[in-house]
């Protein structure tokens, strides 16, 4: 199981990768394991501004769909685009290509409540 140092992490799978007031969220390699093969993803939120831990889009499997949910509160201000096309990238590439949204952040403590590296792989592994 792949889980960067440099990244951010939530209890419900999702990373963040922190560049200013900017953040790419996508999810961990552990849950696009745990989903299997990625046949959608859906964010219907683009352009507008959330709380943390609001769903901010769907990720479907062959499987199962599973709810996504914001890290931090913020904008969303960008959806990958490629993933309409090829889901699988999540699959493949879940902390590089696979990203899933950027989102404008307002509050930088909030980043200090997330997971780093070491709670997310014990969170994970037990």
């Amino acid at each position: 199981m792949n889980v960067p140092a440099e990244l951010k992490y939530t209890k419900d799978h999702e990373w963040i990768k922190v560049e200013g007031d900017t953040a790419t969220i996508g999810i961990t390699d552990f849950a696009q394991g745990e989903l299997g093969d990625i046949v959608y993803v859906e964010v219907e939120r683009l352009d507008e501004t959330l709380e943390a831990d609001a769903v901010f889009g769907t990720v479907e499997a062959v499987k199962t769909v599973s709810d996504l949910f914001m890290p931090v509160a913020g904008e969303i201000i960008a959806f990958n685009d490629t993933l309409e096309d090829t889901p699988e990238i999540v699959n493949e590439d879940p902390y590089g290509a696979g990203w899933m949204i950027k989102v404008k952040f307002s509050d930088p403590e909030s980043i200090e409540n997330l997971l780093d590296a070491t709670a997310y792989t014990t969170l994970v592994t037990g």
